[in-house]
């Protein structure tokens, strides 16, 4: 009897250290889901490429949007597809860091904040994308923003080769219209978000120039694709094209890597080196940098 009368007094104490063990799991797991979102909504950037006293409450302008810190660094962001992510450069760089180092040696003080690519990302997609709260704050506190879209609106991701007979020219050219109608809605809305920020379009490129059936169709809607994009960019401020088909035109075998559609670290290098160029001539007259 004394026996089974000390058991049922230990209940309490037990279900009390079950209860307490459980608060404690819960609110580890709370502040583990807090801190893993963090640096989504609240990016700091890459220290690698990264000097300086950095803003831990950033200001509002007159509209209630967050301003931009104007204190000569640059603030890189990049969104878009599988190109902007940096898929197949085995040094996993992609263009957008590989142009920060090459700025960063020209002299400026850059920092490259989260890498918003997406692979297999389309227009429509970017679009809705782009309503994301942590996407727009990424936006806002950049100045440089490099945009890479349409290649998998046009080629289908590369899944173009897998097709038993390769599609003509008016078949590729067929994505075109409602394609760049919806590349201007994206800069536009791109420009609503951040009317101070450089803007960077990375051109298309053929992908499949070596290929007999699709060189002459995907250097057709390539070019007709870039020329599309440059009329939209030449109509706005602070946006330019960064041209990239002459870049790989006759480098397929040099610069793509083993999936015969993405870049690989060479090819990234050489868009890079476009991008730091056309930034410093963008640039150029302000006398920043170097």
């Amino acid at each position: 009897m004394m026996k089974k009368k000390k058991s049922l007094d230990s209940a309490p104490w037990i279900w009390r250290t079950v209860s307490t063990v459980s608060i404690l799991a819960t609110l580890l797991l709370l502040f583990g889901f807090g801190y893993a979102i963090k640096d989504v909504i609240f990016p700091e950037g890459d220290s690698a490429l990264t000097t300086g006293q950095e803003t831990t409450v950033p200001p509002k302008n007159n509209d209630g949007q967050t301003a931009v810190v104007d204190d000569g660094k640059i603030r890189m962001a990049v969104i878009g597809d599988s190109l902007a992510r940096g898929t197949g450069d085995d040094e996993g760089l992609g263009f957008v860091r590989r142009a920060g180092n090459l700025l960063k040696d020209k002299g400026y003080d850059v920092q490259v904040l989260n890498n918003l690519g997406v692979n297999g990302l389309r227009t429509d997609a970017l679009l809705e994308k782009l309503d994301e709260q942590g996407v727009r704050y990424v936006l806002q506190q950049s100045n440089f923003i490099l945009l890479s879209i349409g290649a998998n609106d046009l080629f289908q991701g590369g899944q173009v080769l897998q097709g038993e007979d390769a599609p003509t020219a008016e078949q590729l050219a067929a994505a075109l219209p409602e394609t760049s109608k919806r590349l201007q809605e994206i800069l536009k809305k791109v420009k609503e978000i951040n009317p101070d920020a450089q803007i960077a379009y990375i051109g298309l490129y053929n992908p499949f120039g070596d290929v007999k059936e699709l060189e002459k169709p995907g250097n057709a809607v390539v070019a007709a694709w870039n020329d599309a994009a440059l009329a939209i960019l030449n109509n706005e401020d602070k946006m330019t094209l960064v041209p990239t088909f002459d870049l790989f035109e006759n480098h397929l075998g040099e610069y793509l890597s083993s999936d015969h559609f993405h870049p690989n670290g060479q090819g990234y290098e050489q868009i890079a080196v476009r991008i730091a160029q056309e930034f410093q001539a963008d640039t150029s007259a302000e006398g920043s940098g170097n």
